[in-house]
């Protein structure tokens, strides 16, 4: 009986083996749906991307006073760290090379490799990169590439199919799939410039900068970050849509930077309350708050109160909507704004103009501030309108700006308890404060006190 058992076990394992081997790919005569012929043409677009850069290494201005150093027998120690990423790029222009990915998978880096998922590797060139949408386009010089075709993704709908494409850790290709969530997703505080597809295809970790294709194998959006508080994926992802990415490609490949240009006008929301005091039905679109005199949009006739529904035939449902869209204008190009004002709807044409921004050097402010530049915040900057205050531009490594605790990307909202709203401002008290300064200073999402003496 034992003998006979394990006879019947074989032919029941064989049969099992021989039953999957032969799994039915019709259906009723009819060949069952899969994604494996658009897979194929679509993945050899994708690539892996490996970052390798230093960074300097912040410390207590203490650890920097060589009497201190030696006083206490404080060791030496690198002030500088290597840095690695890893992440993904998809190939949008085969002739030439150029791969788009995220600013953040490349930022820092010193050397960028590129794999293919052929096997081969390249060593790619820094094209442009623009933080405020994290999207930066790299090169590559190489023979029988694979691009991928760019959709129109205006014509996203949420239910739309979704796959998203990743090439992450040098191990080949993940694919996931799923559906449009939503669209125009913003005030997330991910990026500076925020109109994200939303999908519910899980965007692996190494997957940024990756792909989101439909199902014609078209790319729809450049995969970015996910929404996960315990670390993983919890099916909420976002994606750049790929006509923002391309029009930031272009002025990067172009320009070698994100060329925004000036309209001169502030807004907010329309909210239900507003929409009320305004005596209109509209529920969605941005009111504008102030309009800078003698700014294009004051010269085409925006006027404070009037609320912003469209900008060149696109719907406008935010203030954010309004931002997103003039930052991807270029200087000298026309802009149509649909508004309404007093009920009536009216159209008015604007011209960009160029965005000036006055930089200005800590050197001559306060001898803590040397090294340091500092701008008042313009349009085109995500905090316009938002924040008032003076952003640091940048910071010498190891400059007395540097030691005394200021960082790139810092907002000083006030000086010695006084909040500033303009460099002139924060120039007048600098340089007035005395030996200490105590500067108010917005980072991130939090804010901290610095003590400047």
């Amino acid at each position: 009986m034992a003998r006979s058992g394990s006879i019947l076990l074989i032919l029941a394992c064989l049969l099992s083996l021989n039953v999957r081997a032969s799994l039915p790919t019709t259906a009723g005569g009819a060949a069952l749906p899969s994604l494996a012929p658009m897979l194929e043409q679509t993945t050899p677009a994708v690539v892996n991307i490996a970052a390798h850069g230093t960074v300097v290494v912040r410390e207590n201005p203490l650890l920097s006073d060589p009497f201190f150093r030696h006083f206490f027998n404080v060791p030496d120690r690198p002030r500088k760290r290597r840095t690695q990423s890893l992440g993904s790029g998809v190939i949008v222009d085969a002739a030439q090379g150029f791969i788009l990915t995220n600013n953040h998978v490349i930022q820092h880096a010193q050397e960028i490799s590129v794999t293919l998922r052929d096997g081969r590797r390249f060593a790619a060139k820094l094209v442009g990169t623009d933080p405020d949408t994290d999207v930066a386009v790299i090169r590559i010089e190489a023979k029988n590439l694979t691009a991928l075709p760019l959709a129109n993704s205006d014509d996203l709908r949420v239910g739309d199919f979704v796959v998203a494409i990743g090439n992450p850790f040098g191990l080949g290709q993940t694919v996931t799939s799923g559906i449009v969530s939503a669209l125009g997703r913003s005030g997330l505080g991910i990026e500076g410039f925020e109109d994200f597809i939303q999908t519910d295809a899980s965007i692996n970790v190494g997957n940024s900068g990756g792909a989101l294709v439909n199902l014609g194998g078209e790319l729809v959006g450049i995969n970015t970050a996910i929404f996960a508080r315990g670390g993983g994926s919890i099916g909420i992802g976002f994606a750049i849509p790929i006509n923002m990415a391309r029009d930031i490609m272009t002025q990067l490949v172009t320009f070698g930077e994100v060329r925004r240009g000036l309209l001169g006008a502030s807004a907010q929301d329309l909210t239900p309350a507003l929409a009320e005091a305004f005596g209109i039905d509209q529920t969605e679109g941005a009111v504008v708050v102030e309009v800078t005199d003698g700014s294009p949009a004051d010269k085409a006739g925006l006027k404070a109160g009037d609320i912003v529904t469209g900008v060149n035939d696109r719907l406008i449902r935010s203030a954010a909507d309004v931002r997103n869209a003039i930052a991807l204008l270029r200087v000298g190009q026309a802009v149509r704004l649909e508004i309404l004002r007093g009920g009536k709807a009216l159209s008015l044409q604007a011209m960009i103009t160029e965005n000036r921004q006055e930089v200005i050097s800590g050197d001559g402010l306060h001898p803590r501030l040397s090294g340091a530049l500092f701008a008042d915040i313009v349009e085109g900057s995500p905090l316009y309108g938002k924040l008032e205050g003076v952003v640091v531009l940048d910071v010498e490594a190891n400059a007395p700006a540097a030691r005394s605790g200021l960082r790139k990307g810092d907002i000083i909202t006030a000086v010695n308890r006084t909040r500033i709203r303009s460099m002139k401002e924060f120039q007048q008290l600098a340089s007035k404060g005395g030996d200490a300064l105590v500067l108010n200073v917005r980072r991130g999402r939090g804010s901290v006190f610095i003590l400047i003496r």
